[in-house]
């Protein structure tokens, strides 16, 4: 079924609503814009007669199915987005069909397309007067992207779910997400240098800047996911290699092009394991140096049979051999679930019968993209109980996360909405 005027519009409103997360105030936790994105959505949700609710402003909610029911089916999405960066060929914050078939937009991917077509799934059974065994709620957090307090405060507040998934990763099923760990490496000193790139750690940066002894220096790169970095290039990276040899760089500065710059993942975090949820990857992200010190944040992503806390003993060993510290800013331990469970069977099949509707479908991807899998990046399922990542971008696809020109092919969105409502259907059954 083809998107309907309503769903139209509703997600070109969605999409303009620059839902970047900011400093907080009263009543916007994580700023005005995501609060913004949040009750535009809930509002349009009790319109089309779902029953809506917000907790302390950070999360919220929307509705349906026999509200009598004790068994509930929750899909949890988040409706805050990375900032737009450099690099597009549109605006980011106005929804573009262009002539490749492709919707462009910020989150279109990651995660307001997908936290629409869960709207749009759930209202078309309405609609449809499908007679719904139990409740089916989709949950809305609005910091998933910084912190994922929004939905940390939904577990401790809200109703927990009988089951859960979150469209924020790709197809098949996500059985383990590695751990996410973000490390600083820094001098309280004032630095000799100014130095600045990165908005947000779980990007590749695209831009670096630079100025030492009255010289500036620029790195370019291109921005991509940090659990992908190699589907980017990192801006540091290229503007370091090109400062002059005999420059005296500062603590910072030195580490970075010793340490990182020149090496492999493993070889800077000290963690070689490869099991079956896959390698380290790290991500030097956010640069700052100026009179009140400098320092470096980098991404982690590391297999879940290793441990955080070797990988920070190892580089604090390393930065202090650089007058530098070394701290842990942000940790979420990996996730590992079970995959023969009924709701992951059942969940690979749906994907099963409707694969060769995406984008790039080829026969011989359904012997190669059909198991449930690991991935790097992190969703939801790590701070709601009983939660897996289900889609929804196709395994064979090029990640759009936290890149420029963020698409989604429009057959792809509907073929979402598809999915969705055979996963709510088959789901709500098994309870």
């Amino acid at each position: 079924m083809l998107l309907d005027d309503y769903e139209k519009d509703f997600l070109e409103r969605l999409i303009a609503i620059p839902s970047v997360g900011g400093a907080p105030s009263e009543g916007r936790p994580y700023g005005d814009k995501p609060y913004d994105a949040l009750t535009f959505f809930l509002d349009e949700a009790g319109k089309e007669g779902f029953r809506t609710n917000i907790i302390d402003n950070k999360v919220g909610y929307a509705e349906i199915g026999p509200i009598d029911s004790d068994k509930m089916l929750g899909i949890v999405c988040h409706l805050d987005v990375v900032p737009e960066g450099s690099g597009w060929n549109s605006d980011p914050f106005t929804l573009t069909l262009k002539e490749d078939g492709r919707l462009y937009g910020r989150g279109i991917v990651d995660d307001k397309g997908p936290a629409a077509c869960a709207f749009f799934a759930m209202r078309r059974l309405i609609k449809s007067g499908y007679d719904l065994r139990s409740r089916v709620r989709l949950i809305l957090g609005t910091d998933e992207e910084r912190t994922c307090s929004c939905v940390e405060c939904y577990a401790a507040k809200g109703e927990i779910p009988t089951f859960s998934i979150t469209p924020d990763a790709e197809y098949p099923v996500i059985y383990a997400e590695k751990g996410i760990l973000n490390i600083k490496v820094y001098s309280d000193q004032p630095s000799k240098v100014t130095a600045f790139a990165g908005q947000a750690a779980n990007m590749v940066p695209a831009r670096a800047e630079s100025a030492i002894n009255g010289v500036e220096y620029s790195g370019e790169g291109v921005p991509a996911h940090a659990s992908k970095p190699d589907l980017g290039v990192n801006a540091i990276f290229d503007m370091v290699k090109k400062i002059d040899e005999d420059i005296n760089l500062s603590p910072v500065l030195t580490y970075i092009k010793n340490e990182l710059a020149s090496k492999e993942y493993s070889d800077y975090t000290g963690c070689d394991v490869c099991d079956e949820s896959g390698r380290i990857t790290a991500n030097p992200s956010v640069l700052r140096a100026d009179g009140n010190g400098e320092s470096i944040v980098i991404d982690i992503r590391y297999p879940v049979t290793c441990k955080a806390d070797d990988i920070l003993r190892y580089m604090a060993q390393k930065a202090a051999g650089y007058g530098l510290k070394a701290e842990i800013t942000t940790h979420m331990a990996p996730l590992f679930k079970d995959k023969d469970t009924p709701e992951i069977r059942l969940l690979t099949s749906v994907w099963s019968r409707h694969m060769s509707s995406y984008d790039g479908y080829e026969d011989k991807y359904k012997s190669e993209f059909t198991e449930p899998l690991a991935i790097g990046g992190g969703t939801y399922a790590r701070h709601m109980p009983d939660t897996i990542a289900f889609g929804l971008q196709a395994p064979w696809q090029q990640d759009q996360c936290h890149q420029a020109n963020e698409s989604r092919a429009l057959r792809d969105i509907e073929t979402d909405i598809d999915v969705l409502t055979e996963a709510i259907t088959g789901l709500t059954e098994l309870f």
